[in-house]
């Protein structure tokens, strides 16, 4: 993957050089299908977003009931390709003074969005009158979301790294409770003691981390861990590199006995990663809590529960991003459009439980603590995690699909698959990052 075009006002806005730059962009892959919502009357509603497979169906089901509820507006919802293409036609559609009226952006992408000036700060006094107050929120993604203490972002979730663990292999292993649940392994002997057990119990593999094509897997990985050790990637908003060598190396070598012992296959994608763990070939997969619907779906007996506490020296950290819902910047933002665009925002939250039961943890907390969402099951399982979250650093070419998780994830997955030795991927990993350091933001 390769980050976006960043754009901003005052970059692509400059008469032929923005024409020529549109005209570019034009020709790779329809950049500016979609882009237009201009000539639209003042009861429509332009809403934006990246969501396929189970998250698309359950966000047309939640713009379904808007629909429903507000049949004097008129709600047109698009959706594009997840990652670059649709950051790339958002900040287009923006500079370009079309905008939708509520977009969602990844947290980890948002902030080069507000450097850009293309998001709406959402004063305190906005937010209230939509009953969207700070204290509404899931402390740690709020305030990771805040920009110089203003708010740009309204968080919908957090989607962390989490470990799914198939029931019946883990109850043959021993590593179950009484309540059927799995017992909390802390400490890097005691997840391998499990991990050897559920070999045995499997006859294939323990567990499985997507390797392969798919590079953004193996980052997760080393992120949750190499953040449990305290270990930062970069500073200075991206322009500088601080990977530590001994938590990295410590990191990566840990990751590599994985594999090299035989508990985790050194060739599987993605997809064979997650067809491997419906079938009961690995009793643990380590994934993204969006692939719950996958397993309910093949009817796998399974369960999930938090990344586990390996590096427990310090405190608990997993790897995790967060959607949020922005407002892009628009010449016809008027405040009563404002308060319609964060009505239809409170709208999505308050159908945070048709949200959760996809996997994702809700920064809602009116729901997030109520007891219907304490008696989802699986999902309050692993609710914690949005407490330790650890989002990908700040830097211009970070962020969930970024040239960051490219050259990183590329480097552990490397490592893992017996390609490169550890410390030859943590060389290529800081290599690269520098270079990317020491290219100057385009905003």
């Amino acid at each position: 993957m390769t980050s976006p075009p960043r754009f901003s006002r005052r970059t692509l806005l400059g008469g032929a050089a923005g024409i020529g730059a549109l005209a570019a962009l034009s020709g790779c892959g329809s950049v500016l299908d979609g882009l237009s919502t201009a000539g639209e009357s003042a009861d429509t509603l332009q809403y934006w977003d990246l969501f396929g497979g189970g998250d698309g169906v359950r966000m047309q089901s939640m713009l379904d009931t808007y629909r429903k509820q507000n049949p004097g507006i008129t709600l047109k919802g698009t959706t594009f390709n997840w990652g670059n293409p649709y950051y790339t036609k958002l900040s287009l559609a923006t500079v370009g003074n079309k905008p939708p009226d509520v977009a969602v952006a990844h947290l980890t992408r948002a902030k080069s969005m507000v450097e850009g000036d293309l998001l709406q700060e959402l004063t305190p006094d906005a937010l209230e009158r939509a009953g969207l107050s700070a204290d509404k929120f899931n402390s740690k993604v709020w305030q990771a979301g805040l920009v110089d203490g203003k708010s740009y972002v309204i968080p919908l979730d957090t989607h962390p790294f989490v470990m799914f663990y198939n029931t019946e292999i883990c109850k043959k292993a021993g590593l179950l409770g009484a309540d059927g649940l799995l017992t909390p392994f802390k400490g890097e002997a005691a997840f391998l003691d499990a991990m050897k057990k559920a070999k045995a119990a499997s006859g294939g593999y323990a567990g499985a981390i997507a390797l392969g094509s798919e590079v953004v897997t193996a980052w997760r990985a080393f992120q949750s861990l190499y953040s449990q050790l305290g270990g930062q990637v970069l500073a200075d908003n991206g322009t500088k590199v601080v990977l530590d060598d001994e938590k990295a190396l410590r990191t990566l070598t840990f990751l590599r006995s994985l594999t090299k012992s035989g508990l985790f296959p050194e060739a599987t994608d993605y997809q064979g990663s997650i067809a491997d763990f419906a079938a009961g070939r690995t009793a643990f997969l380590f994934q993204g809590e969006w692939e719950i619907t996958t397993f309910q779906t093949a009817k796998t007996p399974f369960s999930m529960t938090l990344f586990p506490h390996v590096f427990d020296e310090g405190p608990y950290a997993v790897q995790a991003d967060s959607h949020t819902l922005v407002v892009p910047k628009s010449p016809k933002l008027t405040p009563a459009r404002l308060d319609r665009a964060l009505a239809f925002v409170r709208n999505l939250l308050d159908q945070s439980k048709t949200w959760a039961e996809g996997g994702h943890v809700p920064a809602w907390l009116p729901y997030r603590d109520s007891a219907e969402y304490k008696a989802l099951q699986p999902q309050a399982q692993y609710a914690a995690a949005a407490d330790s979250a650890a989002y990908d650093p700040a830097g211009w070419y970070s962020g969930s699909g970024s040239n960051f998780e490219t050259v990183t994830g590329s480097a552990v997955g490397a490592t893992m698959a017996g390609l490169t030795e550890p410390r030859q991927a943590l060389d290529d990993m800081r290599t690269k990052l520098d270079n990317l350091a020491a290219t100057a933001s385009p905003i």
